[in-house]
């Protein structure tokens, strides 16, 4: 992990280390206060102010939400599969409240974007491939002045390198949101389950993935879980099946992302899918920052005020800010 610019040393953060160098209590318990005052919410509302549209990408029309001021530098963040811009319904008014543009779409097949897929496609395809999701990302990031601070959340995080990678004139930052940490066949190295992982098809790891989410291995409370699967009956199961497949041949980016001068944030939970000995190594070798949060999978949902914090620290080495 190295310094990005000169303007921030490097840091491994887990609650109160900023750059390393000992955070202010008070600074670093009211981030951790408030992500354990998160109540048991309704996942499917964002504040009053909110704009909901729908965004005419290559794919088709996908579902979006933005948030905070209209001149502000913008932030992108992109859910992964079976997710949606709700999962970041938490950290919107965060980024709002700094003076920042903040957005989220859901991605082709995916809940609102349900209609979206390979068949709208100037010319139609059979699946949802990368190159599908990676078109429609361009296209978003297209649609606004200047350079944005991108997040992707899981797979939607090897979509960002690709974009950055491609373009980097369009990213101002980059946080890989419990990125997959090794290339090939990603869930090779997922906890418990990775030694089987390459015996099963896309279709059968995709089904695992979802039982596994209907009943609730996560522990996840009562109004998010009735969220959860009141989605999927709008998800597309084809285009989970098919990023389930494009994480079964996963690229491997880390070259260019190490040459990359984009200043680089890995955001994971302690007790991701992946070892944290896997995340620590990849945020070593592309040059990124580390934070770590005592969560799961899913730091948007359940330290939001810590991953924004530290999102922001990540934007102040940067021009773009407010």
């Amino acid at each position: 992990m190295v310094a990005f610019g000169g303007a921030l040393g490097s840091f491994r953060r887990r609650g109160t280390v900023v750059d390393g160098r000992s955070q202010p209590e008070s600074a670093a318990d009211a981030a951790r206060l408030a992500d354990e005052a998160i109540p048991d919410l309704d996942w499917r509302v964002f504040p009053p102010e909110a704009e909901h549209s729908m965004f005419a990408a290559p794919s088709g029309a996908l579902a979006r939400v933005a948030l905070g001021p209209a001149g502000g530098p913008r932030v992108v963040l992109v859910p992964g599969a079976t997710g949606s811009k709700e999962d970041f319904v938490l950290m919107m008014p965060l980024f709002a409240a700094a003076g920042y543009r903040v957005e989220s779409f859901d991605l082709a097949g995916q809940y609102e974007s349900w209609r979206a897929g390979p068949w709208n496609l100037e010319r139609p395809r059979s699946s949802y491939d990368q190159r599908l999701f990676l078109d429609d990302l361009l296209a978003v990031l297209d649609d606004g002045a200047g350079p944005a601070h991108v997040l992707g959340y899981s797979f939607a995080a090897t979509l960002a390198e690709l974009a950055l990678l491609q373009r980097p004139d369009r990213f101002a930052s980059l946080t890989l949101l419990s990125a997959p940490p090794e290339p090939g066949q990603a869930f090779r190295g997922v906890k418990r389950i990775g030694q089987i992982s390459g015996f099963t098809s896309p279709r059968q790891g995709a089904a695992l993935m979802l039982w596994g989410i209907r009943n609730n291995l996560n522990r996840v409370p009562p109004r998010r879980l009735e969220f959860v699967r009141e989605r999927f009956a709008l998800t597309r199961r084809e285009s989970v099946d098919d990023i389930i497949a494009l994480m079964m041949h996963t690229p491997d980016l880390r070259t260019g992302l190490a040459a990359s001068t984009v200043p680089k944030l890995v955001a994971i939970g302690e007790h991701d899918l992946w070892p944290l000995s896997l995340h620590e190594r990849f945020a070593r070798e592309i040059g990124a920052h580390l934070a770590v949060y005592p969560t799961g999978h899913s730091p948007c949902e359940t330290t939001p005020h810590q991953l924004v914090r530290d999102m922001l620290a990540l934007f102040a080495a940067t021009d773009v800010t407010p």
